[in-house]
């Protein structure tokens, strides 16, 4: 693989973890927003390297909060709740900022790499 390639790949690994960071954060900020269903990102494998796929809802039921005081509450005194578990999303928050240092190490390398090459040329 050409020390550009790995630039290329490096660079989109980034990005994808960048993105993946983002919905991370919308979903810790949205943990306590009545109805709101946690965001999920995958990613797949291109020629260049690795972009994040489509975002997804996760389906998986909300949570019941029984509250007869709030607005949304039903005859019952319940409301949903959202579904986002915090220590997922932390968990998922620092999973996503390791990857995005291991992409920027090996881009930083790649990168000194081909700066080293450049200086051999111009002797």
């Amino acid at each position: 693989m050409d020390l550009f390639a790995s630039l290329s790949q490096a660079a989109s690994g980034m990005e994808a973890q960048s993105m993946r960071l983002r919905h991370v954060s919308e979903n810790i900020a949205n943990a306590d927003t009545p109805g709101y269903r946690r965001k999920l990102i995958g990613f797949r494998e291109t020629v260049d390297g690795v972009e994040a796929g489509p975002v997804r809802l996760d389906r998986r039921e909300l949570a019941r909060i029984f509250d007869p005081g709030h607005p949304l509450a039903d005859e019952s005194g319940h409301y949903d709740g959202s579904n986002v578990d915090l220590i997922v999303e932390i968990a998922d928050a620092r999973e996503a900022q390791r990857s995005y240092e291991a992409n920027l190490r090996m881009f930083d390398q790649a990168r000194r790499m081909t700066q080293s090459l450049f200086d051999l040329l111009r002797r």
